[in-house]
């Protein structure tokens, strides 16, 4: 009976021994997708049971590393692997323990386990910088040189995301700007011919072009140095002009078939502290807002060399330049028949009729408005009001939704921390929100990168709904400012 006990305790130990080991990971290199050499690390110290594969990944951020492709689905905050770019992959961040490498992040990856040798740690660098490609070759997001994209200016790391609408992703980073110092890219815009995008800076003396089918660069024009804050293009993208916030602004004139600058519009004056900027439809009349006073600033440039430019009261009252509405920015209604003023001391936006110059009515809005953009396919304008601390208690920032056929108030929406930039993508019924998030009391960025400071975040609106999309946020750079779209 005895020898019958000590025999089962033994097979009973023996089942025990079986079913508690971890068993090794199973590598198959072949289905990842991945190359070769970066297979072997990454499916052998990452995507491993209890941590980031297929069944474990809603414990580990919803990432899975199982395939290349699973890995470009990105995590719960976003993308982890920006190709050409090991600086701004959490992929390499979070893997790197060696301070001549670059930038580590806590905790370091694997967790609780013997972090990655050097040797492959300058694989996986090398690797994201060669573009991250797949085991034939192929980067992600190159087949298709129409693919539609966000693009979030970053004023803190002299960035500029570019986004892969299809996933929300950050697909490319690319760094503008011609210093070694910061510049703050300021706006970004698509021209109308979907060609390129270009951006201008409050610390530089350039706009700078990039081709929209492949991001690389196009050009520079000098501005000189200034404080240039907003720029307009012409419709059929030969002409934009440049807004140097100052006492005394001014206006830069640039020809973008040939990428020069054509003149200066300017005067103690006529351009004080101009901001905001937009053109008429049929690109005769150049509107600007004066950030200080009650005005805005309306330019005939049907003679571009010789400008009339006149100044128009937003209340009735004589015209002064003392601080009173503050008109921050000027957006022409899609008919082309009012424009509509956001005015960021009173909390309103003042619509002017574009034949008269009459004011129409005035539409309250959340505290300390800053951005308008149109919907072309709904009743709908989008507003973002940074620092309003009021509409949602305990909360920083709202949007303000308004319906600008009737020009009425339709409701707030908190779309996250300090929301700047907005664009309209009418197809998909979505309205991207940029955040700052800047300011301490927002939520705490996933990571950091060589630039410092705070990753912002995109949010996405259902149109349909007028609400969040999702609780998703997309984490971007330092301070993302402004935004806009290629279709």
């Amino acid at each position: 009976m005895r020898q019958s006990q000590s025999f089962y305790l033994i097979v009973l130990g023996l089942i025990l021994i079986i079913g508690c080991r971890v068993d090794p990971p199973i590598v198959n290199i072949s289905e990842s997708h991945y190359p070769k050499e970066i297979a072997k690390i990454i499916l052998s110290k990452c995507a491993v049971p209890g941590c980031h594969n297929n069944i474990s990944k809603d414990a580990a951020g919803g990432l899975s590393l199982e395939t290349w492709d699973k890995m470009f689905e990105g995590s719960r905050t976003g993308a982890i692997t920006i190709p050409f770019n090991h600086r701004q992959s959490p992929l390499f961040l979070f893997v790197n323990t060696f301070d001549d490498l670059g930038l580590s992040m806590k905790p370091t990856m694997p967790v609780n386990n013997t972090p990655l040798t050097r040797e492959e740690v300058v694989l996986i660098r090398d690797w994201v910088e060669n573009g991250a490609p797949g085991a034939d070759g192929l980067v992600k997001f190159s087949e298709d040189p129409k693919l539609k994209k966000v693009y979030v200016v970053n004023q803190g790391c002299d960035l500029v995301s570019v986004i892969d609408q299809k996933t929300n992703l950050i697909m490319r980073y690319v760094e503008v700007g011609n210093k070694p110092l910061i510049e703050a890219p300021h706006m970004i815009k698509v021209s109308p011919d979907g060609k390129y995008w270009y951006v201008i800076f409050t610390a530089g003396d350039v706009i700078q072009r990039y081709r929209t089918s492949d991001d690389s660069f196009a050009g520079e024009v000098f501005i000189d140095a200034g404080n240039w804050n907003t720029f307009s293009i012409s419709s059929d993208s030969k002409q934009a002009y440049i807004i140097n916030w100052a006492f005394a602004g001014s206006v830069a004139v640039v020809d973008l078939e040939n990428m020069l600058l054509l003149r200066y519009y300017q005067g103690p004056t006529e351009f004080k502290t101009p901001h905001g900027s937009t053109l008429s439809k049929d690109n005769k009349t150049l509107y600007i807002t004066a950030q200080d006073g009650n005005f805005i600033i309306k330019v005939d440039i049907q003679n571009i060399n010789f400008p009339e430019v006149t100044h128009i009261s937003l209340d009735n009252n004589p015209i002064n330049s003392m601080s009173s509405l503050d008109p921050h920015e000027i957006e022409i209604s899609p008919d082309g028949t009012k424009y509509y003023v956001i005015c960021q001391k009173t909390n309103e936006i003042r619509v002017m009729d574009v034949a008269t110059d009459e004011l129409l009515t005035v539409i309250p809005t959340g505290v300390f408005p800053q951005e308008l953009m149109f919907s072309k396919t709904s009743d709908y304008a989008f507003i973002s009001c940074t620092e309003d601390t009021q509409t949602f208690p305990g909360e920083r920032g709202s949007v303000t939704v308004i319906n600008y056929k009737s020009n009425t108030f339709v409701k707030h929406i908190y779309t996250g921390h300090q929301p700047h930039g907005i664009a309209v993508d009418d197809k998909s019924k979505q309205v991207y929100v940029a955040h700052r998030n800047q300011n301490t009391s927002g939520p705490a960025p996933h990571h950091s990168t060589y630039c410092g400071g705070r990753n912002g975040y995109m949010t996405i609106i259902d149109m349909n709904r007028l609400e969040l999309l999702s609780s998703k946020r997309y984490e971007l750079s330092v301070d993302p400012y402004f935004i806009d779209i290629r279709d």
